[in-house]
């Protein structure tokens, strides 16, 4: 059962509940969720490295991998792989028979965009590579994929609070909406769970989260990409194994 499904259940007994005299009671539950993939064959789990790009305020190969093997090591039974984490964009790179152009501003990052992504793709399919990373690392499950962590700027409508002096001359405060320039980060991972003992695809994640703030207000990168990953850590996670989301449920009587 979803988490959708309970939600829809709950109000089928509320709409119920009210054209009758019955009176309804919330109860807290804990809703299941199944792992996606299953992974009681495997002992280890390795996050390898991923392809990444974007901005150059962080270093999203490093912050993500220190990341997700923080999580495993917590979150579930394998053993996490203590290992450095490969650059996937230098090996797509050195393989290449023509080399890539060099970025147009030093420091700056090769894959910028979606588009860029597409060329370093085909490594995710690469399964004679990925058995021989298995096989360093005693069959494992690999963890790697692609991580875009890019600046973004919007303009919009947005709610503040206004102060106001009340009937009674004491200071009150009202929501007000205004047009204001925003700018913020965008994060867009992709996921990739390999069978390490045969180098295949066992299954492939993508997420996208954003972040914004008025203009004026400083925020640190690296703070901004914590906040977008801890959206999207549950989601990560139950791929892996069975969670269990907060809830509620409604009892008649």
């Amino acid at each position: 059962m979803t988490a959708r499904t309970v939600v829809a259940i709950g109000s089928a007994l509320v709409a119920v509940a009210s054209g009758g005299c019955l009176k309804v009671y919330d109860t807290r539950v804990e809703v299941p969720i199944q792992a996606k993939i299953d992974v009681s064959s495997f002992r280890r789990v390795l996050v390898a490295g991923f392809v990444t790009g974007g901005s150059k305020a962080i270093d999203p190969n490093t912050e993500t991998a220190r990341l997700l093997k923080s999580q495993l090591r917590s979150k579930q039974d394998m053993r996490v792989v203590d290992a450095d984490v490969i650059s996937l964009v230098d090996e797509v790179d050195r393989r290449a028979s023509t080399p890539p152009p060099a970025p147009a501003v030093a420091g700056d990052p090769r894959v910028k965009d979606e588009r860029d992504l597409a060329r370093y793709d085909p490594i995710f399919s690469d399964e004679a590579y990925w058995k021989q990373i298995g096989q360093q690392y005693d069959n494992p499950l690999i963890v790697t994929g692609s991580v875009l962590f890019t600046e973004i700027s919007k303009s919009g409508m947005v709610s503040r609070p206004a102060a106001y002096t009340g009937n009674d001359g004491s200071e009150q405060y009202r929501t007000e909406r205004v047009y204001a320039d925003l700018k913020g980060y965008a994060l867009s991972p992709t996921f990739v769970f390999i069978d390490g003992r045969t180098g295949k695809q066992l299954a492939r994640e993508p997420y996208h989260e954003e972040t914004l703030y008025q203009s004026g207000q400083n925020t640190p990168a690296l703070s901004s990409y914590f906040e977008l990953m801890d959206k999207l850590l549950p989601s990560f996670l139950n791929t892996l194994s069975s969670q269990k989301i907060p809830g509620s449920r409604q009892l008649l009587k």
